[in-house]
């Protein structure tokens, strides 16, 4: 069993995304990248490394070691948390060498020595020991990047979670023959349409798919989520725990926790944890020129080609939007905003955003906690002190 440690380098600009999480624990696909590097035959994760802010966040959530190497003598193969799918360079990584992503020149992975593994933990520098240059883009560095690996991953994971099974579709109209797995405790109502002509579909644990609803595969509803009633869920869509969703969506990833209630489409776009969006939200995710979409990763950065022809919004953690609220093609809603403007959102939006017709100003810490305990109590879930101290920190730091 080859030992795994995931680092989490902090080299890049993925807020509102990293905020209040590592990269290891976004999920990228139906699966967050620690998740799917635990179902990774012969390989057992050890120990995670994160950047100090969020250390005691990523303590409270996981009880594997976390900024501490193990103390024995074997080897360790060292992965970046922001490579979410191990580029095939790495089936035949040698001792002693590392993969290289050559157009940043960040260490994607690194097979050591014990000690050797150490050393670089502490110093995140490799010496004079041997590189392989990766030629394709192989780490998420940009909030867009998600929607660069979106389809493989979850084609990845599918693959991981699939146990076809059929039972409890009476009444469901099923097409096509792709795989379908349909948990023991979830529940597909009657009246339902699985799509499995140009993927499969997997309904997790204690899932639900309302009568009306339509899943077209490749997608996946994660444990305790419902697809509610006329709800269109298109393909390429991984929608994490604890969420509810309705209307038109396709492409999109929901972190967990967050709701799409109501109608209106959500395309090509990520969304973070605690986001609720209001009745007939809706995003853009085409240019009406069918061009390349340009976006700004951070407030403070520059415009940045995307490389993606489709691409909607990244919707960051606690983010609330009004009803009718519209979002602009790559537009990346910083964590804890709350939007209510007739016009439509756009670029990129600085956190704690208090965003109204009358202006923007800073969403008073006092009133946001009180949101966050309210809808952290729906769910029946009291957050940490560790997380608290974050939301905190993110606060005093201002727009970013």
């Amino acid at each position: 069993m080859q030992q795994v440690i995931l680092f989490d380098d902090g080299l890049s600009e993925l807020s509102p995304l990293t905020d209040l999480r590592a990269a290891f624990d976004l999920r990228t696909g139906a699966l967050t990248t620690l998740e799917r590097w635990r179902r990774t035959p012969n390989r057992r994760v050890v120990a995670l490394f994160c950047p100090k802010g969020i250390e005691a966040v990523t303590r409270e959530r996981h009880a594997i070691a976390v900024n501490k190497p193990p103390s024995g003598d074997e080897p360790l193969l060292l992965v970046n948390a922001r490579c979410p799918r191990p580029p095939r360079e790495l089936e035949t990584l040698g001792m002693g060498q590392a993969l290289i992503e050559r157009a940043s020149g960040d260490v994607v992975a690194a097979f050591l020595d014990a000690d050797s593994a150490r050393e670089f933990l502490a110093t995140r520098t490799l010496g004079t020991r041997p590189t392989v240059a990766v030629h394709e883009r192989c780490l998420i560095s940009r909030p867009w990047h998600v929607r660069t690996f979106r389809d493989a991953c979850l084609a990845m994971d599918l693959a991981l979670l699939a146990s076809p099974r059929r039972g409890g579709c009476e009444g469901v109209n099923v097409i096509g023959s792709h795989p379908l797995t349909i948990a023991p405790s979830a529940r597909v109502y009657p009246g339902a349409t699985l799509d499995l002509e140009q993927g499969p579909i997997v309904i997790d644990e204690h899932a639900i798919v309302r009568p009306g609803a339509i899943l077209i595969g490749p997608c996946y509803v994660g444990e305790h989520s419902s697809a509610l009633e006329r709800a269109t869920i298109r393909p390429n869509t991984a929608i994490g725990p604890w969420c509810k969703v309705n209307g038109e969506v396709g492409g999109t990833i929901f972190q967990g926790f967050s709701n799409k209630a109501h109608d209106g489409y959500l395309g090509d776009s990520w969304v973070g944890e605690w986001v609720n969006l209001g009745a007939g939200t809706t995003n853009s995710n085409l240019l009406n020129t069918y061009a390349q979409v340009i976006a700004r990763a951070t407030p403070a950065s520059g415009n940045e080609r995307t490389g993606e022809q489709f691409l909607g919004a990244t919707i960051g953690d606690h983010v609330k939007t009004a009803i009718c609220t519209r979002l602009m093609t790559g537009c990346v809603l910083g964590t804890g905003g709350m939007f209510a403007t007739t016009a439509p959102v756009s670029g990129a939006t600085p956190r704690f955003a208090w965003a109204t017709d009358t202006g923007t100003r800073a969403y008073r810490l006092d009133k946001f906690l009180e949101v966050l305990h309210a809808a952290m109590a729906r769910r029946t879930i009291t957050p940490g002190e560790a997380y608290l101290a974050r939301v905190a920190a993110l606060h005093a730091m201002g727009g970013a």
